[in-house]
C-alpha cells in the first residue's frame, strides 16, 4: 500500500503536533518519526495526554508514533453538550481513528496505557483483526464493579452531574501552573519531571495566568460500570496478539481476578517490569525493548 500518510492528519504548529479530523470530533495528537517506518497508535490513561508517551518515542526508533489526545484531554476538542461521560464512548473515538488510518496506511501495534489499555483490550476483543500487534501498560480489562454497587454509582454520579450544571464558575485560573504540578507530584509519586510534561498539555495560557484545557467532567464519577459477568462475556475468547506490561509497584488485583483475566485471552505474553503506574515515562527503556522484541 502507498503511503500517503500525510492526508490522515495536519499539521497544527510547533514540532510535531498535529490534528486529525473525525467525523465526529477533532484530535490533537503528536507524531514522531519517519512516514515510511510502521505506525504504531498510542492511547495514553486517564487525565494524561499525547505527551506521556514522549520518553517511550526516543526509544522506539524503527517505527512512526503517533499518540493522540482523547476528546477533553490534552489539545482535543471536549464532547459536546454537559452529558455524563463514560469509558465506552471511547470504543467509539478508536473504531472512528483506526478506520481514518486505515483509509491511507496500516497499523503495526497499539499501544494502549491504563484507560487506553482498558479500550483497546475491549476495542480488540471484538476486532482483533484491526491491528497485528496490540500492547497494554498497566490494564488488561474494562473495570469491573459489583452489580450491587450500581444505584448508589448512578445516584452519585447525577449529583455530580447536576451540581456542574447549575453552578456558574469558571475554571480557576493560576498564576503558573506550578501548584498543579506540585499537587500531583504529591499525589500520584510521579517524578516532578513528568508531571510538568502531562499537567502543561493539559493546561492553557489566558490573560492573567494559566487555567485547566481538560474537560471538568472527566473528574465526575461515570453513572454505570460493568460488572464481571457482561465484562466476561466482552473479552472471553479474546484472539487478538497481546503483551501485557504490568509494573511491580502498579496497580494491584486481586490475585483470584487477575487469573481470570488472563485466562480470557487466547494469544497473550505478559511481563512484569521495575516502575509505577506510569512505568512507560520513568522506565522507558525497558518498556520500548519489551514492545520492540514483540513487535518486531
Amino acid at each position: 500500500m502507498p503511503d500517503n500518510r500525510s492526508a490522515l492528519w495536519q499539521s497544527s504548529g510547533p514540532e510535531n503536533e498535529v490534528v486529525i479530523a473525525l467525523p465526529h470530533i477533532r484530535l490533537g495528537a503528536r507524531l514522531w518519526g519517519d512516514d515510511g517506518k510502521p505506525l504504531l497508535l498510542a492511547l495514553h490513561g486517564w487525565l494524561d495526554n499525547a505527551n506521556s508517551f514522549e520518553p517511550l518515542a526516543a526509544h522506539l526508533k524503527d517505527y512512526q508514533l503517533l499518540a493522540i489526545d482523547w476528546p477533553g484531554h490534552g489539545f482535543s476538542a471536549h464532547r459536546p453538550g454537559a452529558y455524563p461521560l463514560h469509558w465506552i464512548d471511547y470504543l467509539y473515538d478508536l473504531e472512528m481513528l483506526i478506520d481514518h488510518l486505515s483509509s491511507q496506511t496500516s497499523i503495526h501495534a497499539v499501544i494502549g496505557h491504563s484507560l487506553g489499555g482498558i479500550v483497546a483490550s475491549a476495542y480488540s476483543a471484538a476486532f482483533a483483526n484491526k491491528a497485528p500487534y496490540w500492547v497494554f501498560i498497566e490494564a488488561a480489562s474494562p473495570l469491573v464493579e459489583s452489580a450491587e454497587k450500581s444505584k448508589a454509582r448512578l445516584v452519585r454520579s447525577f449529583a455530580m452531574h447536576r451540581k456542574m450544571a447549575l453552578s456558574e464558575r469558571q475554571q480557576p485560573l493560576y498564576t503558573t501552573s506550578d501548584s498543579a504540578i506540585t499537587a500531583r507530584h504529591r499525589l500520584t509519586g510521579l517524578d516532578r519531571v513528568w508531571c510538568q510534561l502531562l499537567i502543561e498539555r493539559n493546561m492553557q495560557r489566558v490573560n492573567g495566568g494559566v487555567q485547566w484545557r481538560s474537560d471538568p467532567r472527566l473528574k465526575l464519577d461515570s453513572p454505570m460500570r460493568l460488572n464481571l459477568e457482561h465484562v466476561t462475556g466482552l473479552m472471553r475468547d479474546h484472539q487478538a496478539n497481546v503483551l501485557l506490561i504490568s509494573a511491580n509497584e502498579g496497580y494491584k488485583i486481586a490475585p483470584d481476578i487477575a487469573e481470570q483475566v488472563k485466562s480470557w485471552y487466547g494469544k497473550l505474553s505478559h511481563v512484569a517490569l521495575d516502575g509505577d503506574h506510569h512505568l512507560h515515562m520513568g522506565n522507558s527503556k525497558m518498556v520500548a525493548e519489551q514492545i520492540n522484541a514483540f513487535i518486531a
